[in-house]
């Protein structure tokens, strides 16, 4: 599949063949879907708790008389129904990790791949380089190439002062290939990619292709 190729500087390179794999029908659909939720699903802290009426303060001391008050029986001040009391069948900590596994995630790497390629949305850069480690500089370089929409900007491993001239960019995020996933794919309207890095991240995805 060819993509649109760039020099350091920003200027058009034409368009060049890269080994992304090709999926018929519906393969890799699935398990993309699942990947996906999986990571939503993983986002979730699990740690919202409420008290049960052992755990709040107060006494275990009847409050008055069970008769002769003119008031509701009452054996404790921590009873669900009294203000301050426990909780009933509030939330507790939840451990909402879902495990997906090698086969299923890495076939799902190549088919975002392979959809967002398709789209014209993966667009490769010689390697990332600015004169001087400035947000203008960088921004520069970014609008000539991409200068609409969110940019996901991949790469084996950014140096200092890209990393610097980047980082302040509100609609840039920066991502190591090595661990680049199938929910990051999703996430952009743009991904560029360094030389470097689509090499790594074709290995990743041609893994499975072929499985």
């Amino acid at each position: 599949m060819k993509l649109r190729y760039y020099k350091p500087d920003g200027e058009s390179d034409g368009k060049k063949e890269f080994n992304i794999p090709e999926f018929e029908g519906d393969k890799g659909v699935q398990a993309l879907r699942q990947v996906i939720l999986a990571c939503q699903t993983n986002r979730r802290q699990g740690n919202a708790s409420t008290k049960l009426r052992s755990e709040v303060q107060g006494s275990g001391k009847k409050p008055y008389r069970q008769k002769g008050t003119g008031s509701a029986r009452a054996g404790s001040r921590r009873s669900p129904i009294w203000r301050g009391g426990g909780i009933v069948h509030g939330p507790r900590p939840k451990d909402y990790n879902h495990k997906i596994n090698k086969k299923m995630r890495t076939l799902a790497f190549g088919r975002a791949l392979f959809e967002r390629a398709n789209e014209g949305d993966v667009e490769v850069i010689q390697k990332f380089e600015v004169a001087e480690a400035k947000t203008r500089n960088f921004n520069a370089l970014l609008n000539k190439i991409l200068p609409d929409g969110n940019v996901l900007m991949v790469d084996d491993a950014f140096n200092d002062s890209i990393i610097m001239a980047a980082r302040n960019i509100s609609r840039v995020l920066m991502t190591d290939a090595a661990t680049l996933s199938s929910f990051d794919l999703c996430l952009f309207d743009k991904i560029l990619v360094t030389q470097s890095g689509i090499e790594t991240v074709l290995t990743r995805a041609n893994s499975t292709s072929s499985s």
